[in-house]
């Protein structure tokens, strides 16, 4: 069946007069008795009864009028649809985000995307940079808030943000009690890292201050859970390391026994991106990367920031 025929019946399902259908639909009466015919041919069955003084719809005639509105109804709201997520105005976006992101950036972004595309769809997942870059890769995430600039062609980025490191250490550490170190003492601790792959901004960002300081460290564990690294320093007399952004977020149950001491001499930092794929060009992606622009939640950030490098 035709859109158009089930547009034109509908007409005169509703006006039950042809006269009166033609006119609303800027149709010539005998072409929209041919139209009414055609679609009775259709089906197979009479729609419309006929007389010189009336028009009524017979039996199967009233089922297809309620039939066809809903099709109707549906038909306008799939091409809305499809027009508002070409303009990137409706759809679902899938953000992945880190912990800094998602203190610093995401909250006021996303406020400012609720506000003027208020029908996308928002997923998020918080993760380390190596898993957010292979999901955008593989397709699985359309854009990414991570530390570095990824040097894959694949890939373009735009720096946010400048986050410092600090050491975490338990509450039973000799350094506990101190509120910053250089970074040439952790020469004489031990270490817990993890693995470059899962975050190699921040992982080399590490090891270039400990070549800056003329030091090597001792890794005496890889764990790329930051709460298990919490959870480990605790209980060990080892140094882990965090960004200044989760060390100065309030404290749960599982980091209560933990404590953060600034570095210095140098102060490792590591650059928060967002990144998307090269040959993403929808609309909903640039309106994204917009309203993280327009939003500007960093102030703010930088001169906290600034206050825990000094």
């Amino acid at each position: 069946m035709e859109l158009r025929l089930l547009a034109s019946f509908v007409a005169v399902a509703e006006e039950l007069h042809f006269g009166r259908a033609a006119a609303r639909l800027h149709l010539a009466q005998p072409s929209l008795s041919q139209q009414i015919q055609r679609l009775e041919r259709s089906v197979g069955v009479q729609l419309v009864e006929r007389s010189s003084h009336q028009v009524n719809l017979t039996p199967a005639g009233e089922v297809l009028r309620d039939l066809a509105r809903n099709i109707l109804s549906q038909t306008e709201e799939a091409r809305s649809t499809v027009r508002e997520v070409a303009l990137g105005r409706a759809g679902t976006l899938r953000i992945g985000y880190n912990f800094a992101a998602g203190q610093r950036i995401l909250p006021s972004a996303l406020a400012r995307m609720n506000a003027i595309l208020p029908n996308v769809t928002i997923n998020m997942i918080e993760q380390r940079t190596g898993p957010q870059l292979a999901a955008l890769s593989s397709g699985a995430l359309d854009v990414g808030l991570v530390y570095g600039r990824p040097a894959a062609t694949e890939f373009h980025s735009r720096p946010l943000l400048q986050v410092p490191l600090v050491a975490v250490v338990g509450r039973g550490h000799s350094w506990a009690r101190r509120s910053s170190t250089s970074f040439a003492e952790l020469a004489s601790q031990s270490c817990i890292l993890f693995e470059r792959q899962q975050c190699p901004a921040m992982y080399d960002a590490i090891h270039h201050a400990a070549e800056r300081s003329g030091i090597k460290l001792n890794i005496e564990h890889q764990l790329d859970d930051p709460n298990a690294t919490a959870i480990m320093v605790s209980v060990k007399p080892m140094v882990g390391f965090a960004s200044s952004v989760r060390a100065g977020a309030a404290p749960t149950v599982g980091h209560s026994q933990t404590v953060t001491v600034a570095l210095h001499d140098p102060v490792p930092t590591v650059e928060l991106c967002v990144v998307w794929r090269a040959d993403d060009t929808r609309p909903i992606v640039r309106s994204f990367l917009g309203c993280i622009e327009s939003a500007r939640p960093l102030d703010s950030a930088i001169k906290l920031e600034s206050r825990l490098v000094q």
